[in-house]
């Protein structure tokens, strides 16, 4: 690899870095502000909110590098081409070849770290997300139970909770039950914890007192106690164990399962697609770099830079990940399109390659992004 190779490969791998993790803040930041109600709602720690949010990352990546890796190369070479570095590099001999050698080593690059991500980080990430996302929702404590307020369990029950241990126990607690249309019982204890029982969740008090008050009559008695257990008189709310995400089942899983695992057969095309998916997302960082290199390296050279071919570049780009999406949603419906997905894939890869390699290309391109004899 010469110099002018490093000097263009070097500035595609810290570019493609840098909006990469430019994208990837603002997709965590939109993702994260939509679980702060699981903060302020159920209590949860800034420590599992930034597990849970960043989770999601792995398969945010597989579709912001291609997105990277396509914008900086249309960044890098149009200002090669303004600050004339191309003009002297081809000029010198270097075909265009040569020049694109450096965006197809990072293009490859950058597809393998896709395969390794959809391929064993994405679902490893998702099945980690679910399951804390399911234990925090099914958690009853943190349901049922905020620190700080006076929380309306049901109807004539009220519980305040001081705070919340690290270990999920409850600290300073009050208990106000007027449900029994005779008595009126108000309890308070130093700890607590709601466990879950075969007839809903119960708080267990620990270390209180208990006094009970009889309507009318105003009589009052007062009980010391170690030990004491509330119920709460709701049903369960763990239920079941969870149905899988697709995303997070193994590529294996996703093409061999069947309706004898007892699964739909529409969640069975749903799977096939996801699994056909994991093959072919990481193809787009080959396509859409082929796409803005044939744009980018095979016009003429233009003082002002080549606004006009970099709009159209972005318009395929757009139309080719309209068409990705198209093909998905048919295959989810029908699994005779899914070599729809590889098309989709494949195709703009190979005609990318076919204009670099200057085969009558113009014959491809609209008439006016035609090369003209003599423009400069």
């Amino acid at each position: 690899m010469n110099g002018l190779n490093r000097y263009i490969l070097r500035h595609l791998i810290v570019g493609t870095l840098l909006v990469s993790g430019v994208l990837a803040y603002i997709l965590w930041l939109t993702q994260s502000l939509g679980y702060i109600e699981m903060i302020i709602n159920k209590g949860l720690s800034i420590g599992t909110w930034l597990e849970l949010t960043l989770l999601l990352m792995p398969n945010v990546m597989v579709i912001i590098l291609p997105i990277s890796l396509f914008l900086v190369v249309l960044f890098t070479y149009n200002k090669m081409t303004v600050d004339r570095e191309l003009v002297v590099a081809q000029a010198a001999g270097i075909s265009q070849w040569g020049l694109a050698f450096p965006a197809i080593v990072v293009a490859v690059l950058t597809t393998a770290a896709a395969y390794t991500l959809t391929l064993y980080y994405g679902p490893m990430s998702v099945r980690a997300f679910k399951e804390l996302q399911w234990s925090v929702r099914s958690d009853v404590s943190q349901v049922i139970l905020r620190e700080g307020t006076f929380n309306q369990v049901g109807k004539g029950l009220t519980i305040y909770v001081r705070e919340r241990g690290p270990e999920g126990d409850l600290r300073g607690l009050l208990v106000h039950d007027n449900r029994d249309e005779i008595k009126s019982i108000t309890m308070m204890a130093e700890n607590g914890a709601v466990v879950s029982g075969p007839d809903g969740p119960r708080v267990i008090l620990s270390k209180g007192s208990r006094q009970e008050l009889t309507r009318g009559e105003g009589d009052l008695t007062l009980l010391y106690f170690d030990r004491y257990t509330v119920d709460l008189g709701l049903i369960e709310l763990t239920g079941d164990a969870r149905f899988k995400d697709n995303r997070e089942r193994s590529t294996a899983e996703l093409f061999t399962l069947s309706e004898a695992d007892g699964i739909k057969p529409r969640n069975i095309r749903r799977m096939r697609v996801e699994g056909h998916q994991r093959l072919t997302n990481p193809l787009w960082n080959l396509s859409l770099a082929a796409v803005a290199l044939a744009f980018i390296l095979t016009g003429t050279f233009n003082r002002h830079g080549q606004v006009k071919r970099i709009s159209v570049a972005i318009l395929c780009t757009v139309i080719i990940e309209t068409a990705g999406l198209g093909a998905a949603s048919l295959a989810s419906k029908n699994l005779l399109f899914v070599p729809l997905l590889y098309l989709v894939a494949f195709v703009p890869f190979g005609l990318g390659l076919f204009v670099l390699s200057g085969k009558s290309y113009q014959a491809l391109l609209p008439f006016s992004l035609r090369p003209h004899p003599g423009s400069v």
